[in-house]
């Protein structure tokens, strides 16, 4: 299932011989067969390795489950397909990155370009039943991308991991701070974001960050057409 994600085979091959993931395997299988709609489709499950080698990791951003509507969820945390209305919690990330870094908000809420600059956009859970919010949780995606997460810490050197919301801060709990630097604030979800998302300077943090240490900074800029 990792034949397109070379760069992340080694340290997660193992993980497919193990229980949790032969049960989750099992479990996404008998959906299919039952014929439950489940997004994002089956090739798009590993995209947010696909996009970002190991190699290639500068930030982490931490999602829970994906998006649960048609045509919606495609991989990454928090991004959508073009053509899509923009999720609220991705509405406010763009004021954020307005008043952070004076970037004008995209008419689309498509990431691809973020992923491709090295930002790991990786949802906790990587699957979801049509219009079943959270539905597959505690299924074994936890435990897996647990796993991704301690291969970042473990293997690359001075990546920023943003950690919005409670979830996604339990998540991050065993990250090496002295290695790497740990950016905590509410969510971005209109429920949370006024608590201090917005203000939080996230993203003028990271890049500040990658440069001290020799690292392109990303452009958070989205190209304007995809």
């Amino acid at each position: 299932m990792l034949t397109r994600v070379k760069s992340w085979r080694p340290y997660l091959t193992d993980e497919f011989e193990a229980a949790y993931m032969q049960s989750l395997l099992a479990f996404l299988a008998q959906q299919q067969q039952q014929e439950k709609i489940i997004y994002p489709q089956a090739d798009h499950w590993f995209d947010a390795l696909q996009l970002t080698p190991l190699e290639q990791v500068k930030v982490v951003i931490i999602g829970q489950d994906p998006y649960h509507q048609a045509g919606q969820a495609h991989g990454l945390c928090f991004s959508v397909y073009p053509g899509v209305k923009i999720p609220p919690s991705l509405v406010n990330i763009y004021k954020e990155l307005a008043t952070d870094l004076g970037i004008q908000p995209a008419k689309h809420g498509y990431l691809e370009s973020w992923a491709k600059q090295g930002v790991l956009l990786l949802n906790a859970v990587l699957t979801v039943e049509d219009s079943q919010a959270a539905s597959h949780q505690g299924k074994g995606w936890e435990q897996f991308t647990d796993k991704i997460i301690d291969v970042v810490n473990r293997e690359c050197d001075n990546v920023v991991f943003m950690l919005w919301g409670s979830y996604a801060q339990k998540k991050g709990a065993a990250i090496d701070e002295s290695r790497h630097l740990v950016l905590k604030a509410p969510h971005p979800s209109p429920l949370a974001a006024y608590r201090g998302f917005f203000g939080c300077r996230h993203f003028s943090q990271a890049n500040h960050y990658l440069e001290q240490h020799a690292k392109q900074p990303i452009n958070w800029q989205l190209p304007a057409t995809v």
